[in-house]
């Protein structure tokens, strides 16, 4: 079974996935890792070279190839349910997981990260305001489960959604691993 994690850029994705991915005994798959592979550059240089529709159309191949493997846990990048396609993928052949968290927790986590493109503008706090407008319904469509992230460790966030998926029948209670 394939896990996904969606939400907003530093909701913890990617943090998350790894552990959740370690304690379920799964591989782990960040579709922007994978993108830049494919890519052969980072995906900001991608992004500002040949501009968000062929980036997008990158990252729903590789959302369309990452929800078709046996099992593991896929981080998603933040844009990746703007896709009616990519949601679908998702939705149908994943358990999807939405790590919520305000546009203000995101601010205080992200105010100094210099990497992620789309808060390098005048106000990053309304711009993640903007795209939580934007995103969240998305999120909230795609959906199997929703985490509201807020401050708990990361272990924590992975002890929630475990509980979560355990409670649901879609992954054993027991630490055998794979059903």
């Amino acid at each position: 079974m394939i896990f996904s994690l969606i939400g907003l850029p530093g909701s913890g994705k990617s943090t998350v996935g790894r552990q959740l991915a370690r304690r379920l005994q799964l591989p782990f798959f960040d579709s922007d890792h994978v993108i830049e592979a494919r890519l052969g550059c980072p995906i900001r240089q991608y992004f500002e070279r040949e501009g968000e529709e062929c980036f997008r159309d990158v990252e729903a191949a590789v959302i369309a190839d990452l929800t078709l493997e046996p099992c593991g846990v896929v981080s998603t990048g933040g844009g990746a349910v703007l896709r009616p396609v990519n949601r679908l993928h998702l939705r149908e052949r994943s358990r999807a997981v939405y790590l919520k968290s305000s546009p203000d927790e995101l601010f205080r986590r992200l105010r100094h990260d210099r990497n992620r493109p789309l808060l390098q503008v005048t106000d990053p706090l309304q711009r993640l305001r903007d795209l939580h407008a934007t995103r969240d319904p998305l999120y909230r469509e795609t959906a199997h489960f929703t985490i509201e992230t807020g401050r708990p460790s990361v272990a924590t966030l992975v002890n929630m959604i475990v509980m979560q998926l355990e409670l649901a029948s879609v992954w054993p209670a027991q630490s055998d691993g794979p059903a």
